[in-house]
C-alpha cells in the first residue's frame, strides 16, 4: 500500500477545505492511503514546532503533499516552524527520494503565492525529493482546472473564506496527480 501525507496548517478554514479536497483525490486512486496532518497550535511551543511523533510518522510515507496559507508572501509561520524541526532528517535524508507536491490560498490575485509554492518545492529539494508539478496548462482545461496558470503547485484564491469549485476540482486532481505518480514510483 502507497501512503501520501498530506501536511498542512489552516489558519481561517479554506487550506483545510483544500486539503480535503487533495485527501478526496488520493483516495480516488486504489491502492494509496492517506495520512491527514494538520499542524495546530498546540504543535508549536515558544515558536518551536515539537510535534514528534507526526515527524516519525512522516518516515514511513511514499509521497507528501505540503500546504499553507500564504502570508507576507510565504508559507504561516506554523508550517515554517514544522520544516525547520526537519533538520535532522534533512542530514539523515530520511526523505529522499519521496514524491512531494504542494498547495496555497491567498486573499490577493497575485499575492505572491507562487513564492510559498516555490519555498514548498526547495524544502522538498532540500530534502532530496522529487516534486510533482500540477501538470495542467493554465486555462487550456476543458473542465476549467488551474484558473490561475500556476505549473508548479496548486494556488487558489478566496476573499472571503468562500473557496472556488474550480480550485477544489483542482485540488481533487493535484490529489490524484500525486497518488499516481507516488504509486508508479513505488513499483
Amino acid at each position: 500500500m502507497v501512503k501520501v501525507a498530506i501536511i498542512f496548517h489552516s489558519a481561517s478554514g479554506t487550506t483545510k477545505k483544500l486539503a480535503e479536497a487533495v485527501a478526496s483525490g488520493i483516495r480516488s486512486v486504489s491502492e494509496v492511503d492517506v495520512v491527514f496532518a494538520e499542524i495546530v497550535g498546540t504543535d508549536i511551543v515558544d515558536g518551536r514546532f515539537k510535534n514528534l511523533a507526526l515527524i516519525e510518522q512522516l518516515k514511513n510515507v511514499d509521497a507528501m503533499v505540503f500546504g499553507s496559507p500564504t502570508f507576507m508572501g510565504c508559507v504561516s509561520a506554523q508550517f515554517k516552524a514544522f520544516a525547520d524541526a526537519t533538520g535532522d532528517l534533512w542530514a539523515e535524508k530520511a526523505w529522499s527520494n519521496k514524491i512531494a507536491s504542494g498547495f496555497t490560498i491567498g486573499s490577493n490575485l497575485s499575492g505572491d503565492q507562487l513564492n510559498t509554492i516555490q519555498y514548498m518545492q526547495i524544502f522538498a529539494n532540500q530534502h532530496g525529493m522529487l516534486w510533482a508539478s500540477l501538470d495542467i496548462p493554465g486555462n487550456c482545461d476543458a473542465e476549467g482546472r488551474n484558473r490561475l496558470g500556476a505549473q508548479s503547485g496548486l494556488i487558489a484564491h478566496s476573499t472571503d473564506g468562500e473557496l472556488n469549485t474550480t480550485d477544489l476540482v483542482t485540488a481533487n486532481y493535484l490529489g490524484q496527480r500525486v497518488a499516481k505518480v507516488a504509486k508508479k514510483f513505488a513499483a
